[in-house]
């Protein structure tokens, strides 16, 4: 990625004086956009007592900072323990922010609180597939977290959601990033692909936009159901014959859909496949699995795995501009 390049893309912040911090999650994404945003970036303190519980603290070396810029919290909702690690490293922030800077020890002192300014930049939102109420009786996940999160911070950016809708009504705004014109420089660059597949009809948003901007074909997987443990995978209306084809897709879990759709690629002559995403979970083996039915495999570093090679950092930048322009 051309970081000189991105900051004059996102020379949008003139007038706002930014602080990216970041705790455990997603450090090495946070130190990227203060570079971007030609701002710095302070590391929170988060780390876990012997029985798991954490532990949350604005270092006193940040306070100031806190106190006198606008703050982008880069933090992740997965794991479990991020969702609170998240959630306290907010309340930390709203604390130095309003002034509660005393101790029982008796260091510090109250002082006048200051305005709003607290921005969440969230590279991979969990509990986002929860995103419906597919049976009676169950919480829908990701409006749940999302208005958690509202509750204490004045705007949010998420990366390649599952299902944005499902936090277009929260109190706070909203601004939703992706990371696909990223993971469309780097297939280009690197793979330079005749196809883009997306898995399923949920996915075509996102892969059509990276064939558009590649400039290749575009298609879909159609699901045909032959019993009830059969399932067919077919593009639709796509000669892949010969072709080096790259399935694109917003997560990869356990990898069971790309491996499915690259047998179907190969069965109609693909010469090479390969699988994109921008949320890389990996689970039960998930990679093991994958290389032996892909070429290659291509995420972003919204989690950090062994396949993470696009920087997410720049799309999260281009969400928090949306959300300081609203």
């Amino acid at each position: 990625m051309n970081k000189s390049k991105c900051r004059i893309q996102l020379g949008w912040f003139e007038g706002t004086i930014l602080l990216v911090v970041s705790g455990s999650s997603c450090r090495h994404i946070a130190e990227e956009m203060a570079e971007i945003l030609n701002c710095e970036h302070h590391s929170l303190e988060a780390r876990r007592f012997p029985d798991s519980e954490g532990y949350f603290r604005v270092p006193e070396s940040s306070i100031n900072k806190i106190r006198s810029n606008t703050v982008i919290l880069v933090s992740n909702t997965f794991p479990d323990s991020c969702i609170v690690e998240t959630l306290m490293l907010l309340e930390a922030i709203i604390d130095v922010r309003q002034g509660n800077l005393a101790d029982i020890r008796g260091k510090g002192i109250d002082c006048e609180p200051i305005g709003p300014g607290i921005f969440l930049a969230i590279p991979y939102f969990g509990y986002s597939r929860q995103d419906k109420r597919f049976n009676q009786g169950e919480a829908v996940s990701a409006r749940a977290i999302g208005m958690l999160l509202s509750s204490k911070c004045d705007g949010i950016t998420v990366l390649d959601l599952h299902a944005p809708e499902v936090l277009e009504k929260l109190p706070v705004k909203i601004s939703f990033a992706s990371s696909m014109s990223e993971i469309a420089t780097y297939l280009q660059s690197e793979i330079n692909p005749d196809f883009i597949l997306s898995p399923d009809k949920g996915a075509i948003e996102r892969a059509s936009f990276v064939a558009e901007t590649i400039g290749c074909k575009f298609s879909y997987l159609e699901k045909t159901r032959i019993d009830a443990h059969t399932i067919v995978h077919k593009a639709k209306d796509l000669d892949v014959n010969g072709a080096i084809v790259t399935i694109v897709d917003d997560m990869i879990s356990t990898g069971g859909t790309i491996c499915r759709a690259s047998e179907a690629l190969r069965e109609q002559g693909a010469k090479a496949v390969y699988a994109a995403c921008s949320h890389g979970l990996f689970t039960g083996g998930a990679i093991s699995k994958l290389d032996q039915f892909v070429d290659g495999i291509i995420a972003s570093d919204s989690l950090k795995n062994p396949r993470s090679v696009v920087s997410s950092a720049s799309a999260l930048c281009r969400g928090i501009n949306e959300l300081i322009e609203k």
